[in-house]
């Protein structure tokens, strides 16, 4: 199945019209009482694990929205999108067999989930938890061929970036520049949220962890979102 590869414009697009829907919705001065929910936020992303091992920590944006069944339980769709950069000290062996340190590279993240949320709201204050799961997409980027040539030690960083390996080396005559894989994943955490002005609307911070297991090394991070939900 052939994937549409999103760009930082269609993203954008999609937060707008989220955003639009927002200020609609709150024309109908439902209060606490909405039946449709949105959140609108920036991300952190904090690689883990084996993720960890690659790229540092990166930014994002995220977007949703769904259906409140009551103040406690609710479904929400989200789109999120992450970008992060290889370590330096990861790097290296790419910038090694290429001979130059001009080497840039990045991953973006995209997934597309839908998700279980419950509340427990004060007037001022709340929390709750939240998760689920959807479609995780991982592309990685570089700025220059790098040769697998022969010899080069299989480390984290060139599966990362596409290339396959053999009893610890890297298979000679790959030169890929791009990488895509996708997989379904899991996600879960919990959030504080604080009135912001007159109701529904709150302001939230949220801490998520992210699993998919894709191809050769696993995708793994915590996303903090800051941002603005009703």
């Amino acid at each position: 199945m052939r994937l549409l590869k999103l760009n930082v414009s269609d993203i954008s697009l999609l937060l707008i019209l989220l955003a639009a829907v927002q200020v609609l919705h709150a024309q109908e001065e439902c209060g606490d009482e909405c039946r449709v929910n949105t959140n609108l936020a920036m991300v952190i992303n904090v690689p883990v694990s084996s993720s960890a091992k690659v790229v540092r920590t990166g930014w994002g944006i995220v977007g949703g929205a769904g259906f409140n069944f009551n103040k406690q339980n609710a479904i929400v769709g989200e789109f999120m999108w992450n970008r992060v950069y290889p370590s330096t000290g990861a790097f290296q062996p790419l910038q090694n067999a290429l001979q130059t340190r001009d080497l840039r590279g990045n991953t973006d993240f995209y997934a597309l989930t839908a998700n279980y949320r419950f509340e427990l709201r004060g007037q001022r204050l709340g929390t709750y938890l939240i998760g689920g799961g959807g479609w995780y997409f991982r592309n990685t980027w570089l700025s220059h061929e790098v040769p697998s040539g022969t010899g080069n030690i299989c480390t984290p960083v060139w599966q990362w970036f596409g290339y396959r390996c053999t009893s610890g080396l890297v298979n000679p005559n790959q030169p890929p520049v791009s990488s895509s894989l996708n997989s379904l994943g899991a996600n879960a955490g919990f959030g504080v949220t604080a009135r912001v002005g007159e109701a529904p609307y709150r302001f939230y911070a949220e801490a998520r962890y992210h699993y998919a297991p894709t191809k050769n090394i696993s995708t793994h991070f915590i996303a903090i979102s800051l941002g603005i939900r009703y």
